[in-house]
């Protein structure tokens, strides 16, 4: 009963269900599209039929077997899912058989994706969100601020395919990859993911395509770290193969057409005609109105102004005239017949021709020809150069009457695949300027193509030390708008580098720019007079002119004059030897002042001798002046520092300081020095890896700008290098070199040592620096720093520079200090301790030295203690006391026996002053000195001689001496005669 009541509950649900379908309309072939199922391992599948919206129609097709799964439509053809056969695209649509072609972008087309992202390591709180990419009708740009902006589409192809767009990427301040993701989230090799810059001409990419899943990306991220605006990438034609078929045509955008049935492509209208969507034919404008090439619809024509013609010259008649021509821009989008309007001036003015340029002859149809070989000219007329000279071979185009030969000139527009091949460039007898052009956003382009460069046969044998060539032009611009002049080098038009740029109004000036390769054989100057989009003719005013241009040593090149050189007895040119110059262009070589190089032109006159700065010496060459790392210092005091910076003398590499963007993202200027060394040594060395163009600059000095290595897969991203120094200028403890200063305030220190300083300089001349970079390095004495890379910038310019042109460093490190000497050091002598004394060697503080001698190791002697001194100084005082009284006893005795003989004698005299009495006899009376001596003998000991010595004192102070025989003998005979 249950299983009863559930088949009935079953069966009217069905009921319901049929009922409410039974309502729904059968369904038409609009109503449903067809699709084919996946393919099986057979490679078969089934058509089924797919409403294109769901519950509003019933009774769709039975599936039916379908095409293998290798079957596919060729170009102009789509496959028919009725008939499952291809048929031809209609008149007025296209369609890539086997692909998709997206080349419209009026809005973002069906399947692309497209988002914001904050970069990594930048502000997490920036808004992204609205920094996508943006279609922009011909072409889909991508964000210029700084974040990342995502582009990407799924594609699924049943065979091997590729895919293939056109970019234009002229901004080297946004980083641009793309890459492809297969069903595994496997990503293509990082190598070639980096698109390379393209400066004036779109640029075309082609990549491979697996079968089945693939994901494409396009990404771009932008740092502003310069003042002003950053252009964005272009992307536009993107086109995709290996989908097997298209179901449908593709109708033609407006501006294009296609006439005939089963096109791949839609052809572009010309100038002066419109065409709608799915156009088979362009109609022409009316009289009043006009269009430009690809355009969808005509505007009406403006009133003729100044700005819509310009002036040229014609060539040179028989009669050495040429004729003042007016002509209108073409095409010729003004109405000269409204209220208003200009009209053409007259044409036909004549004038005399310019003479030919240097190297060239005037002809007997007063045309321009070139000089033949080893033959000179100022213009007029060829002579041979004189003996002992040599023709100065280039090219110097001075008047411009008509374009050079090797000249020539064109119309770059974004918009179109190529250049426009139509004159960009007027001629005006003493200059050559820009002519008014379609839209004020064209690049008008000047290109000189040169075959290449050889040295005079006086300068071949001596070429790596010689100038190989340099450019030097006069130009002017005259702009109201954000006009920009670039002039770029390379080796063919479309392979080139901008070498410098100027913006808006410039005075007449000269700009020179030296070649190094050979390979460098293409010039283009390239004039813009705005970045705004659909601007048309507004500042047709803007022009740039150029009025000389002087390239040397060209091969195949003219003669304008005719150089001196040294010569051979056969009269052939040959260089002076290394070291020797030209004496006043006689063909005579002087030997040049030692340790002086050679400048790199032609060595005429003493003053190509230039001397090499302090401390340095030149090279085998006579080319630089370089250092051996080691110097030599005297100090205020006499004392002679001797330094040897060998250890840092390899290329070393540092980073500033980290900077930040306006959204904070991160970056910082990377530097590498190769500070001293020989010949030999290895250079700095920059490069650019970041937008593949592969620039790379060497020298001393250089520097580049390094952005997070997170938005890369690679450890170092580096761009926009620029050479400081390629020269050594001297190497000084002074504060002034050849113009470049080093500021004690910049680097502040309390040391007595004064900072030794390496001065460079670059060769290099730019619109900002127009004397060259140039860069100080200071070597400070730290013991205590033992890295190789402690390298500082000043605190207040904290990108290494205060102006942009002279750079600052401070390198402290202990290879910096002098060589250790004697004079370094100081002795410590310690007391002598149970007879050993030390002798200890000390660093004097603050130590300022580094390696040389070694401290000397402590020195251990034998030594007399105090003790030993004092018990010998009291014996030896002692002794010395003893002999003392001795000696002052023997001459005091000596002294008495004086005194007695004296008193004596006055007794004698019988009290007469100064009257002394007659000697009775001149031999020694009995009992003086014999007594003496024989008194002196007979004593025993020293205390009994000192008691001998003691006597009673009389009252008149003498001594009371007794006297022998002989006194009183004397006495008694003078008593006798005072009693007679």
């Amino acid at each position: 009963m249950h299983r009863r009541l559930i088949h009935l509950s079953h069966v009217s649900l069905w009921l319901v269900f049929a009922q409410a379908f039974a309502d729904l309309p059968l369904c038409t072939e609009s109503d449903y599209h067809f699709e084919y199922t996946q393919c099986d391992v057979l490679g078969s599948r089934w058509r089924v039929a797919v409403p294109n919206k769901a519950n509003t129609c019933t009774g769709l097709p039975d599936p039916v077997k379908g095409t293998q799964c290798t079957f596919s439509c060729s170009d102009g053809e789509f496959l028919d899912m009725q008939s499952q056969e291809c048929q031809k695209c209609t008149a007025g649509t296209y369609s890539l058989g086997t692909g998709v072609a997206f080349d419209e972008w009026d809005s973002l087309p069906t399947g692309f994706i497209t988002h914001g992202e904050a970069t990594n390591g930048g502000d997490s709180h920036t808004d992204c969100s609205n920094s996508t990419w943006t279609p922009g009708g011909e072409f889909i740009a991508s964000n210029t601020d700084e974040c990342t902006a995502l582009l990407s589409y799924a594609v699924s192809l049943k065979e091997p395919g590729t895919v293939s767009f056109e970019y234009f990427y002229s901004e080297s301040s946004i980083y641009f990859e793309f890459f492809v993701q297969n069903d595994q989230c496997q990503s293509t090799d990082s190598a070639n993911r980096w698109m390379k810059t393209s400066e004036k001409n779109w640029s075309k990419y082609k990549v491979e395509l697996n079968k089945g899943s693939n994901v494409l990306y396009w990404r771009t991220t932008a740092y502003t770290l310069l003042a002003g605006t950053v252009k964005p990438v272009l992307l536009r034609n993107i086109a995709i193969s290996g989908v097997a078929y298209t179901s449908e045509c593709f109708r033609c955008k407006p501006g294009t057409h296609s006439a005939k049935a089963g096109s791949a492509r839609c052809a572009p209208c010309p100038a002066g005609t419109y065409s709608t969507k799915g156009a088979t034919v362009c109609h022409e404008c009316e009289q009043d109105k006009y269009a430009e090439a690809g355009s969808g619809n005509c505007k009406p024509r403006p009133a003729c102004t100044n700005s819509d013609y310009f002036y040229t010259h014609t060539p040179c008649d028989s009669e050495g005239k040429t004729q003042l021509m007016f002509k209108w821009i073409e095409p010729k989008i003004c109405n000269e017949t409204i209220a208003g309007a200009v009209t053409l001036p007259a044409s036909g003015e004549k004038h005399t021709c310019p003479p030919c340029n240097p190297g060239f002859f005037v002809t007997n149809s007063s045309t321009c020809e070139p000089c033949t070989n080893g033959l000179y000219s100022n213009g007029t007329a060829c002579a041979q150069c004189p003996v002992g000279t040599e023709p100065v071979v280039g090219f110097e185009y001075k008047w411009w009457n008509t374009m050079p030969s090797n000249m020539k000139s064109s119309i770059f527009r974004r918009e179109l695949s190529g250049s426009i091949q139509r004159t960009a460039w007027e001629v005006a007898g003493e200059y050559i300027y820009t002519a008014p052009g379609d839209q004020d956003t064209d690049y008008l382009m000047l290109m000189l193509n040169v075959p290449g460069y050889r040295l005079p046969q006086s300068l071949a044998k001596d070429s790596e030390r010689r100038e190989l060539s340099r450019i030097t032009f006069v130009f002017e611009t005259m702009c109201t708008a954000d006009c920009k002049l670039f002039f770029l080098a390379g080796y063919n038009q479309w392979n080139n580098v901008v070498v410098e740029q100027w913006k808006g109004s410039n005075s007449k000036q000269s700009y020179s720019y030296l070649i190094q390769s050979n390979s460098t054989v293409s010039f283009t100057w390239t004039f813009q007079r705005t970045e705004k989009f659909n601007i048309e003719r507004e500042y047709s005013g803007d022009i740039a002119k150029i009025y000389a241009i002087h390239i040397t040593n060209v091969m195949e090149g003219v003669a304008s004059q005719c150089r001196r050189c040294a010569m051979t007895s056969d009269e052939a040119c040959v260089p002076c030897p290394p070291g020797h110059y030209m004496v006043n262009r006689t063909g005579v070589c002087k030997r040049c002042s030692p340790n002086t190089f050679i400048r790199a032109e032609q060595p005429v006159g003493e003053d190509a001798c230039i001397r090499c700065g302090p401390n340095t010496k030149r090279n085998k060459a006579y080319s630089a002046c370089l250092s051996d790392c080691m110097l030599d210092v005297k100090t205020r005091g006499g004392a002679l520092l001797h330094y040897d910076f060998s250890p840092l003398a390899n290329a070393t590499g540092f980073h500033s300081s980290p900077r930040f963007t306006s959204k904070g993202l991160k970056y910082h200027q990377s530097f590498n020095v190769a500070l001293c060394g020989k010949e030999s040594r290895m250079p700095a060395t920059c490069v650019d890896n970041a937008t593949g163009s592969g620039k790379e600059v060497k020298g001393y000095l250089c520097q580049s700008t390094v952005v997070p290595s997170e938005i890369r897969s690679q450890s170092v991203v580096s761009s926009q290098p620029i050479l400081i120094g390629d020269s050594l200028v001297g190497v000084t403890t002074e504060m002034k070199l050849s113009g470049i200063s080093s500021p004690e305030w910049l680097f502040p220190s309390a040391s007595m040592l004064k900072d030794v300083i390496f001065y460079y300089k670059s060769s290099e001349t730019t619109q900002a620096c127009k004397q060259g970079r140039s860069a100080a390095i200071r070597l400070r004495c730290d013991p205590a720093v033992t890295a190789k890379d402690h390298i500082t910038l000043p605190s207040n310019c904290s990108e290494g520079t205060c102006d942009g042109c002279v750079f600052h460093l401070l390198w402290q490190s202990q290879h910096a200090c002098p060589l250790c000497t004697n004079s370094h050091y100081r002795e410590i002598v310690s007391a002598c301790i149970q007879g050993i004394q030390k002798t200890t060697y000390v660093w004097q503080q603050p130590l300022q030295c580094y390696g040389g001698k070694s401290l000397p190791a402590q020195k251990v002697s034998a030594c007399v203690s105090l003790d030993f001194w004092l018990k010998f100084g009291v014996t030896t005082g002692i002794v010395a006391a003893v002999l003392l009284i001795t000696v002052s006893c023997y001459f005091w005795k000596k002294t008495r026996r004086l005194q007695y003989k004296y008193s004596k004698l006055m007794m004698s005299s019988g009290g007469n002053e100064c009257e002394l009495p007659t000697a009775d006899s001149c031999a020694i009376m009995e009992g003086e000195d014999a007594e003496d001596e024989l008194m002196d003998l007979t004593k025993k000991s020293f205390f009994t001689k000192i008691k001998s010595f003691s006597r009673e004192r009389t009252s008149d102070g003498f001594d009371s001496v007794p006297l022998k025989s002989s006194s009183s003998r004397f006495q008694q005979e003078d008593e006798d005669s005072d009693e007679a």
